[in-house]
């Protein structure tokens, strides 16, 4: 049997059709997503299990039920943990004032691993209000972290507003003494147009002395604006109650991608919107999505196209929080 040269030399053909993925960086956990899992994790590896969480510690399925595997009991309210001096810990979106209050009157060992950038929204709206400032608040009515630093202040001390159009509406006591701040995973854009809009209407309010969106917000914004316009798909990883997650959908379409989807597991890809053979896709995650979780979608794609992956980093990030000093010292000893 005679055997043709050209074919022996020909380069082996992939049955896959060809995709093209762009995995945007900075993308997953930032610094206080990071810290607030830590502090779980300390907890356990200190105390033992339970460990009791109000609310999901990150808004993130995966990560939740890890660390509920792990012997973490996660409760809405205090009055749902039984007294038996097992560590508290508080989300890292934060918490209203009363909530540390009622620990507090229920003796209980807290841990509060409200992200520092959270705190730092909490004491601006303090300090406006003692300098005698109404103050609005920029964010998303019903998130955790908007109902934590509404609950900075006295009930009716915070208006909160969520569009330019809310702005109109405004009716302040004194539209000479307002202050705003904002929600820390809103998105840029949008936030700045409101913004724009106070200062447009209010000339005299004041704002932060630093941006209220956190550097994570901004950066991962900034990479899916860089990537969005080349892609026929960004997929986000993150939950359907993720604020940062759900802004990145809205950035991916706003910049110029055909589609943003949010996925929470591989098994959530729209595998009717992936572009057959030629495409390209964009990949992302939200601040608290682990990335454990992407690998899982590259790998998902894998097996179904020949992949080709390009990183596009647009920023470079290096910001730790420390832990609470009780597991830190824990921690230091072992």
């Amino acid at each position: 049997m005679s055997v043709n040269a050209d074919t022996v030399n020909a380069p082996p053909v992939s049955p896959l059709p060809s995709l093209s993925v762009l995995l945007a960086a900075p993308r997953g956990f930032c610094a206080g997503v990071d810290r607030a899992i830590r502090i779980v994790e300390l907890a356990l590896e200190k105390f033992g299990a339970p460990v009791y969480v109000r609310h999901e510690i990150v808004h993130n399925r995966y990560v939740v039920d890890s660390l509920r595997s792990k012997g973490a009991v996660f409760v809405e309210e205090l009055g749902e943990i039984p007294d038996t001096g097992q560590p508290v810990i508080f989300s890292a979106h934060g918490v209203a004032k009363s909530v540390p209050a009622d620990a507090r009157s229920r003796n209980m060992f807290v841990l509060d691993a409200t992200c520092p950038l959270v705190f730092k929204v909490h004491f601006e709206a303090v300090r406006h209000h003692e300098a005698g400032r109404q103050v609005i608040l920029i964010g998303h009515a019903g998130h955790p972290e908007v109902i934590g630093t509404m609950g900075q202040l006295p009930d009716g001390a915070v208006e909160l507003i969520e569009t330019v159009d809310d702005v109109a509406r405004l009716q302040p006591r004194d539209p000479d003494r307002l202050a705003f701040t904002t929600q820390t995973t809103l998105s840029v854009d949008d936030t700045a147009a409101i913004v724009a809009a106070l200062q447009g209407r209010f000339p005299t309010i004041v704002g932060p002395h630093k941006e209220d969106i956190c550097y994570a917000t901004t950066n991962r914004q900034a990479a899916v604006k860089d990537i969005a316009p080349r892609c026929d798909i960004v997929l986000v990883v993150g939950a359907p109650n993720s604020s940062n997650s759900l802004r990145l959908v809205e950035v991916a379409e706003r910049a110029g991608c055909p589609q943003g989807r949010l996925v929470q597991r591989a098994e959530d890809i729209p595998w009717d919107l992936i572009p057959q053979s030629g495409g390209t896709v964009g990949i992302t995650a939200g601040a608290s999505a682990p990335e454990i979780l992407v690998d899982e979608i590259l790998e998902a794609l894998g097996s179904r196209f020949s992949v080709a992956v390009e990183l596009v980093t647009t920023a470079e990030e290096n910001v730790a929080f420390n832990i609470p000093r009780a597991l830190r010292e824990d921690s230091t000893a072992a």
